[in-house]
């Protein structure tokens, strides 16, 4: 028996029963069929409602958490078609039915609250190359949950987990979602990525969930001509039908003027929130949101792609004000960080391309007298809307390692041959050490703390074997990430807003900066890169105030690779009144060649 009662979109499971409803707009009429009967062609009719909202809807009692189904739908034009519902939490997999989801999940005693975002370090992976289990597989979130202690270990306190909307086939990247609602069925479906953030709450990680709204799919997409409709060949309902449809992935740019669609995007925003329990969002390449072509011209602006990112970043604003939204915009705009009520995109934080472009040239440049320390000091000081933890920082993510570029370890050794080199080494260190310690979120790529070699693919699971081998490696990243995060209680200056570069030496190739919290003769940070392969015994650093600064960081230390050859340093500097460029006092630092040596204010 069927009865009329309206339901939410999607399949709603009460007590002996399921509301289903669905947005058809053209159909001529709409059905539900599945194994609650026996998948009987005709379906069991829907209501259409009477308020022309071109949704149909009906209740089920048959019907059970777990049974299989899909919508049968007559176009306008006769035509019958079986879709899986748009809504759908589970799908058996990209081309098959859905599962109906009952979401009752043990949360268990999860109160986790997200740290603040100046503490933050984050660690993008991806779930089905982070840790795999058997040969041929991808792995799991359980899988993930098993190498937490990893993390843990090396202080991170934030996940950037790569998109796990359900995909085509088992490996992917994960940005071509089939379905947005439903998570991966080989990654182990949602109550796996539920365990996953259950799990990494108890750690104390935060979990940052990637998705795509640039475009859909582009293949598997049961939302292509839902009910049948569509204008020149194009998508149908949940697509623009006219040139704005095109991007560089497909014809597949979702109508962003359509509030149906507009509706479907939020509410799948914040469902990971909500359902998943996620401590926020970041957005693929929402260049693609804003303009047709990811640029920047009035040509092809879409005002409605920027409207849905104000609405989407308003509502986690006043819903989850803890939690972070990450914007992949990469073409340096303050907008995109402003805040909606002056005009801006109101995202927390995007990701920085002028910090990224111009530290990974200075790191893999061959030559020393050709890095630029102008450029790296203008990539230091880089901010958006007057917030330094406004931008993400990192020399290393899914993108800068593949489609045609290597790890960072993997472009040094270009020089050299194998990665575990001297400068792939001794160069990936300054890179590591100024992502950690310049203002900004910083954020690290799986694989970089196990010197990971060649470049990132689906197909090429993380090599953990590493970890033993390269263990002083993980020992370093370990030390910088506790430097960063202030876990020994003397570098809260890397948390704070204030940078001042003390030295931007191009001829010596050494970079100096000054970090700080509150006050820097209270809680000031030293830091001290050489960037050429040089030693220097004695650099003189000018700096404004009487100051004795206790060594806490020095990369060239013999424990963190036999690359190192533990040239002296002093552990404890005094400032001398001597004035040194500018400034009326000075420090006298010695440094080995690629070197990066952190000082904390000794008081």
């Amino acid at each position: 028996m069927i009865s009329t009662i309206k339901a939410p979109l999607g399949a709603t499971l009460t007590d002996g029963a399921v509301h289903f409803s669905v947005w058809a707009p053209n159909a001529k009429s709409v059905a539900v069929t599945g194994d609650f009967n026996k998948w009987k062609e005709d379906g069991i009719a829907l209501a259409p409602a009477e308020d022309g909202s071109g949704e149909w809807s009906g209740t089920i009692k048959k019907a059970k958490d777990g049974m299989e189904y899909q919508f049968v739908i007559e176009g306008a034009d006769g035509e019958r078609r079986q879709r899986i519902d748009p809504r759908a939490r589970r799908v058996t997999n990209s081309v098959g039915n859905g599962v109906l989801y009952a979401d009752d999940f043990d949360w268990e005693d999860d109160d986790f609250t997200m740290p603040a975002w100046n503490e933050l370090v984050i660690y993008e992976l991806h779930v089905g190359t982070f840790n795999v289990k058997k040969k041929g597989q991808p792995g799991t979130f359980d899988s993930v949950i098993e190498r937490l202690d990893y993390l843990v270990d090396l202080g991170i306190n934030c996940l950037h987990v790569m998109p796990v909307c359900e995909f085509a086939g088992d490996f992917s990247w994960g940005y071509n979602p089939a379905h947005p609602f439903a998570v991966e069925e080989a990654y182990g479906g949602p109550d796996g990525l539920k365990r996953l953030v259950r799990a990494a709450h108890r750690e104390g990680i935060a979990v940052v969930l990637d998705v795509v709204y640039n475009h859909f799919g582009p293949s598997d997409l049961s939302l292509w001509q839902f009910d049948g409709w569509s204008e020149n060949d194009k998508g149908g309902i949940y697509f623009y039908n006219d040139w704005r449809s095109s991007t560089p992935w497909g014809d597949t740019r979702p109508d962003y003027g359509r509030s149906e669609v507009r509706t479907y995007i939020h509410d799948n925003a914040m469902m990971w929130l909500d359902e998943f329990r996620c401590d926020g969002l970041r957005m693929d390449m929402i260049p693609y949101m804003r303009h047709v072509s990811g640029g920047e011209g009035d040509d092809d602006r879409l005002e409605e792609g920027y409207s849905l990112l104000r609405w989407i970043n308003s509502s986690i604003a006043e819903r989850y004000p803890h939690k972070i939204t990450i914007a992949e915009d990469l073409h340096g705009n303050a907008f995109v960080t402003d805040s909606p009520e002056d005009g801006g995109c109101g995202f927390s934080t995007q990701w920085d391309g002028d910090f990224v472009h111009p530290v990974r040239e200075a790191i893999i440049t061959p030559e020393d007298r050709d890095r630029s320390i102008p450029s790296l000091t203008t990539a230091l000081l880089r901010r958006y809307s007057h917030d330094a933890f406004n931008r993400t920082v990192y020399t290393e993510s899914h993108d800068e390692v593949s489609n045609g570029r290597a790890r960072v370890v993997e472009e040094i050794a270009a020089e050299s041959g194998k990665v575990d080199n001297y400068y792939s080494f001794k160069r990936a260190a300054l890179g590591a050490a100024m992502t950690l310690t310049a203002p900004g979120i910083p954020m690290l790529f799986q694989g970089q703390a196990l010197l990971e070699d060649k470049w990132f693919s689906d197909q090429d699971p993380l090599d953990w074997k590493r970890l033993k081998k390269f263990s002083g490696v993980r020992n370093l990243y370990r030390d910088l990430i506790h430097k960063r995060r202030n876990l020994e209680g003397n570098t809260r200056g890397l948390q704070g807003q204030h940078t001042h570069v003390l030295a931007a030496d191009d001829n010596d190739k050494i970079l100096a900066y000054l970090r700080w919290y509150d006050n820097p003769t209270e809680d000031g940070v030293l830091v001290v890169l050489n960037f050429s392969n040089d030693t220097f015994d004695g650099y003189a650093i000018g700096v404004d105030f009487p100051s004795r600064w206790k060594l806490v960081f020095n990369s060239d230390w013999k424990g963190y690779s036999n690359h190192n050859v533990d040239v002296p340093t002093y552990p404890l500097l005094e400032s001398e009144a001597v004035e040194q460029d500018g400034r009326p006092h000075r420090v006298l630092v010695s440094t080995a060649p690629y070197g990066v040596h952190i000082f904390a204010l000794e008081l």
